[in-house]
């Protein structure tokens, strides 16, 4: 059984986890790993495409698999918002890493977004970004070890709360 010594951050699309991972991972003097990369990595595709190709339960269970085969030690890995979906991967992730939420408020993640199919967000058709922030909230607050509010707070706040935990 390996060491519990990553930081797995989850959080909704727009939260800033690649952001906050990377600032993190140097104040730690730890790797940094972003799942959606790969993903893409994997499959030579962007994630758009692999949406579009295999359907949102497709990619779904794509996320799932990269993420349950994940191998990382002192590393932050910033997951995709959709990560939650896949309960062996976040099962894996809990066991590998302590995984920290990072929580914003509806408002905030709305103004932070903008193009969601540009950045590969997985809406069913005639869903909002509300319908799905309802629907994940729960999930993500199921699968944390931690949670930091980010609300209001900068760049550096928020890494300097993720590399304390």
């Amino acid at each position: 059984m390996q060491e519990k010594n990553n930081i797995v951050l989850i959080g909704m699309p727009g939260a800033g986890k690649s952001t906050v991972g990377v600032v993190a991972a140097k104040r730690l003097g730890y790797r940094f790993l972003d799942s959606d990369l790969v993903i893409q990595e994997r499959y030579d595709k962007l994630l758009h495409e692999l949406i579009e190709e295999h359907g949102i339960e497709g990619f779904w269970q794509i996320e799932n698999d990269v993420n349950a085969s994940l191998d990382a030690q002192r590393t932050v890995i910033a997951t995709g918002g959709s990560a939650i979906y896949g309960a062996e991967a976040m099962e894996h992730l809990r066991k590998i890493g302590t995984v920290v939420y990072l929580k914003l408020s509806y408002e905030e993640i709305a103004e932070r977004l903008g193009d969601l199919n540009a950045r590969g967000v997985t809406l069913h058709p005639g869903q909002t970004l509300l319908d799905l922030y309802e629907e994940r909230v729960p999930l993500y607050e199921k699968y944390a070890h931690r949670t930091v509010d980010c609300s209001g707070k900068t760049l550096r706040q928020i890494a300097e709360e993720v590399s304390a935990l």
